[in-house]
C-alpha cells in the first residue's frame, strides 16, 4: 500500500505528481487504468482528481461530473482520460444504461468519485484509493 499525505493545498500539485508516477510507472503498465476514489463528502476527491489531470496535462476545465455523471478529458501523455461521479445513481441500472462497459474495459483511464454505489461492476484490477482528512486538515491519500 502506498500513501501520499496532503499538508495543505500547496501540496496538492506535488501530491498529483507523485500520483502519476504512479499511474504511469505501474498501473498503466499493469494494465490497470480505473481509480476509485473512495472519501467522505469535502475530503478533496475532485480536487485531487482536478490535479492529476493538470498533471497529466489536461487543459480542460477539469469539474465535477455531478450531473452529467461523466466527463472526458484529453492527455497528451495517456488520450482520453473519463471522470466519473455516481454520487447520484440510485440503481445499478443507471450505469448499465449510461454504458460503463464501454469506459471502464476501454484503454483508457477512469477516476471514479463514490465508486461505492456501483462496486459490484468495477473490474477487479480496479485500485482503490482513498482519501481521508486528518484531525489537523490534512489530507492522507492511500492506494
Amino acid at each position: 500500500m502506498n500513501t501520499i499525505e496532503i499538508t495543505s493545498l500547496n501540496d496538492i500539485d506535488s501530491a498529483a505528481e507523485q500520483f502519476k508516477e504512479y499511474i504511469i510507472g505501474q498501473f498503466r503498465k499493469e494494465g490497470r487504468n480505473i481509480f476509485a476514489f473512495y472519501g467522505s463528502m469535502g475530503a478533496g476527491k475532485t480536487t485531487f482528481i482536478k490535479a492529476i489531470c493538470n498533471q497529466l496535462g489536461v487543459e480542460d476545465e477539469v469539474t465535477s461530473p455531478t450531473f452529467a455523471i461523466v466527463n472526458e478529458y484529453i492527455s497528451p501523455q495517456t488520450g482520453s482520460i473519463f471522470h466519473f461521479d455516481f454520487y447520484r445513481v440510485k440503481k445499478l441500472s443507471e450505469a448499465y444504461d449510461m454504458g460503463y462497459e464501454e469506459y471502464f474495459y476501454s484503454d483508457s483511464i477512469c477516476f471514479i468519485e463514490w465508486p461505492e454505489l456501483i462496486e459490484e461492476l468495477l473490474p477487479e484490477d480496479t485500485v482503490k484509493v482513498t482519501i481521508k482528512e486528518t484531525p489537523t486538515g490534512s489530507r492522507i491519500v492511500t492506494f
